[in-house]
C-alpha cells in the first residue's frame, strides 16, 4: 500500500522552474529506490503521446511494497484525448499509483485542473515566481540552507548579476559554496569577482547608483547595457530627478511619509528615492536638472552619445 497517504493525484503548476523540480524530486525519493526503475514512468506530453498507453501505465501495479508514479511534464499540452483519458481515470484511479502533472501553467478552470483538485486540498501544488523584492530573502536562506551566511548587498548583487531564475540562481549558490566553504559566508566581494553578469541591467539599478552617488557601480551597470538608446536613458534620469525634486520638497516640508502617495508609488517602491533625495539639496537638483536639457541639446546636436551621456552620469552622482 502506498506510505503516507499520497493522494491519486498531483498538479505542481507555475512559473517558478526550481519550485516544480524541487516538488517533482521529494515525490520521486517516496518511491524506493530499488524499484525506481520500474516504478517511475516519466514522459513529456507531445502531439502523438497515445492515450491508450498512458492509461495502461496509470493503471499497472507497482513492483514490490510500494507505489507506482507516473510524471507527466508541460501537462498544459497535452491531446485532448489524453486529457480526457485522465479525467476519467481520476472518477476511479488505481490506488496503487500517484499520477504527477508538471506545467508552467493551466487555467484553474479546466477540466483538467478541476480533476486533480477533486482529489484533495493540497492536490494542486503551486509554484509561482517570487516577487522581486522577495528575492534576496529567498538568496540568503537558500545560502543558509547550504551552510554559508550571506548578507542582503551579496544577495542583491547576485539577483543582479544572475536575474530572477531560481534556477540559475540555485546553481550560482553552489559555485559560490565551493568557493567560499573555508570562509564560511558570501560575501559582496565574493558574488563581484566569481560571478560574471550574465541578466539584463534593469533601468531602476541604474538609476538608484545614480541617485545614491555610486558612480563606480552606475558606471559598471551602463557598461554591461547592450546598445542602450542614450536618449531613453536620458528620459530616465531625468525622471529620477524629478521624483527626487518632489521627495526633497516634501522632506524640507516635514511630509517624508507622503513622498510614495505623491509618486504613484507604494512605498518600498521609493525607499531608495527617499535615500537619495537627503543627499542633494534643491539648488542641486535644480543644476542637475539643468544638466539634462545640456545632455539633450548634445546628443541632438551630434555630440558623441556615450562621452556625453557618461558626463552627465558622473556629474550627477559626485559626492
Amino acid at each position: 500500500m502506498r506510505q503516507n497517504k499520497l493522494l491519486p493525484a498531483y498538479l505542481v503548476v507555475g512559473e517558478d522552474q526550481l519550485k516544480r523540480e524541487t516538488a517533482v524530486s521529494r515525490l520521486k525519493a517516496r518511491v524506493d529506490e530499488g524499484f525506481a526503475a520500474f516504478n517511475i514512468d516519466e514522459r513529456t506530453a507531445a502531439p502523438d503521446l497515445n492515450p491508450t498507453d498512458v492509461a495502461i501505465s496509470l493503471n499497472t501495479l507497482p513492483v514490490g511494497d510500494g507505489f507506482r508514479l507516473v510524471l507527466i511534464h508541460d501537462a498544459n499540452r497535452l491531446p485532448k484525448a489524453v486529457s480526457e483519458t485522465i479525467i476519467s481515470y481520476l472518477e476511479n484511479p488505481n490506488p496503487e499509483c500517484v499520477l504527477c502533472l508538471v506545467a508552467t501553467a493551466l487555467a484553474a478552470n479546466t477540466r483538467l485542473y478541476k480533476a486533480v483538485d477533486r482529489m484533495g486540498k493540497s492536490s494542486v501544488i503551486k509554484c509561482a515566481p517570487l516577487k522581486a523584492r522577495e528575492l534576496p530573502a529567498y538568496v540568503i536562506k537558500h545560502a543558509a540552507a547550504k551552510g554559508l551566511s550571506m548578507d542582503a548587498s551579496a544577495a542583491r548583487e547576485l539577483i543582479s548579476r544572475v536575474g530572477e531564475d531560481t534556477v540559475m540562481l540555485d546553481r550560482q549558490l553552489d559555485t559560490l559554496k565551493d568557493a567560499c566553504q573555508n570562509a564560511g559566508r558570501i560575501t559582496l566581494a565574493d558574488v563581484e569577482s566569481c560571478v560574471a553578469r550574465t541578466a539584463e541591467v534593469k533601468p531602476w539599478e541604474f538609476l538608484d547608483a545614480i541617485s545614491a552617488g555610486n558612480a563606480t557601480r552606475a558606471l559598471e551597470l551602463y557598461r554591461h547595457m547592450q546598445n542602450p538608446s542614450h536618449l531613453a536613458l536620458l528620459s530616465l534620469v531625468t525622471r529620477r530627478i524629478r521624483e527626487l525634486v518632489c521627495a526633497r520638497s516634501l522632506i524640507d516640508r516635514g511630509n517624508a511619509a507622503g513622498i510614495a502617495k505623491e509618486l504613484g508609488r507604494q512605498a518600498w517602491q521609493v525607499r531608495s528615492v527617499v535615500q537619495s533625495a537627503r543627499r542633494f539639496s534643491t539648488d542641486r537638483l535644480s543644476r542637475c536638472l539643468a544638466k539634462c536639457a545640456d545632455c539633450e541639446r548634445s546628443l541632438k546636436s551630434g555630440a558623441d552619445a556615450s562621452t556625453t551621456f557618461v558626463d552627465l552620469v558622473l556629474y550627477i552622482s559626485q559626492r
